[in-house]
């Protein structure tokens, strides 16, 4: 996702004090409450939602759940499924949306759309792609044989991780592993709070804490990588790398997620 992200970090410095989406722009059931403080169930709170079909999802006819917003920043933050179509966007919340906490269920479904959507297959045939014209593994080798080993790695990877960070972690620390998006301020203000959303987050109680989520499970990710990557990739040390790049991708999707609203808006002109 680092690719992406450097992009939309880049191409929205220039427009980040641009004014706020308007209200045509929401996203179905998930930004601002439709009636005296509620809404449909969110597209992230899964338990409620299919997550099927392209573009931004429909509320499913679920029982109404209590959400809070800010009204005149309503319109600010509108998130979809998916990124430029290819990356998987489902843990993203909109600008100004307090949602209920998702039960163990909801966060295993959530890691489980986030894995296994079509855009997931899309973003790892890319991410694959690109380390096999590197040729980050030599081990791997090349021609098809080689990619296709570099894709099968790159899954495992992308997938044991987003459980650990999204669903296995978080289950275990109560935590809320949401990012939800700030929407609104200068860019500098809201790419330091996206950067701190990789070490703080919110807890299912309504709380901030450490974020083990991310920490703790991208670090088992890396250790798990042990078992399945070449000898000459593991050990400790290699480990430690990996655990090191996970965060900083960590901190490229949040700068991705909290600005894909204003570049989708901006350059792509989307309602």
């Amino acid at each position: 996702m680092g690719a992406i992200a450097v992009l939309l970090f880049a191409a929205t410095a220039l427009w980040a004090e641009a004014p706020a989406l308007d209200a045509s722009d929401a996203r179905p059931g998930y930004g601002a409450c439709q009636q005296a403080g509620t809404t449909s169930a969110p597209p992230s709170q899964a338990e409620s939602e299919s997550g099927k079909g392209g573009g931004d999802r429909k509320p499913s006819g679920s029982p109404e759940v209590t959400c809070t917003s800010k009204s005149k920043d309503e319109s600010e933050g509108r998130q979809t499924n998916r990124i430029l179509g290819v990356v998987p966007n489902f843990a993203a919340v909109s600008g100004n949306t307090q949602l209920p906490p998702l039960s163990a269920k909801g966060k295993f479904w959530l890691a489980t759309e986030d894995s296994f959507d079509y855009s997931s297959f899309v973003w790892t045939g890319i991410l694959a792609g690109q380390e096999f014209g590197l040729e980050n593994y030599p081990e791997f080798g090349q021609g098809m044989a080689g990619y296709g080993r570099y894709y099968w790695h790159t899954f495992v990877d992308g997938v044991s991780g987003t459980f650990f960070t999204e669903a296995i972690v978080p289950w275990v620390t109560r935590e809320d592993p949401r990012y939800y998006t700030l929407g609104h301020g200068g860019f500098f203000h809201r790419a330091g709070y996206a950067l701190s959303r990789v070490v703080l987050t919110k807890t299912d109680s309504g709380g901030t804490s450490f974020n083990w989520s991310e920490v703790v499970g991208n670090g088992f990710e890396a250790g798990l990588s042990n078992a399945y990557y070449p000898p000459q990739e593991r050990g400790a040390r290699q480990t430690a790398i990996n655990w090191g790049a996970q965060i900083e991708s960590a901190a490229l999707n949040n700068i991705a997620k909290e600005f894909w609203p204003d570049v989708r808006r901006i350059i792509f002109h989307r309602k």
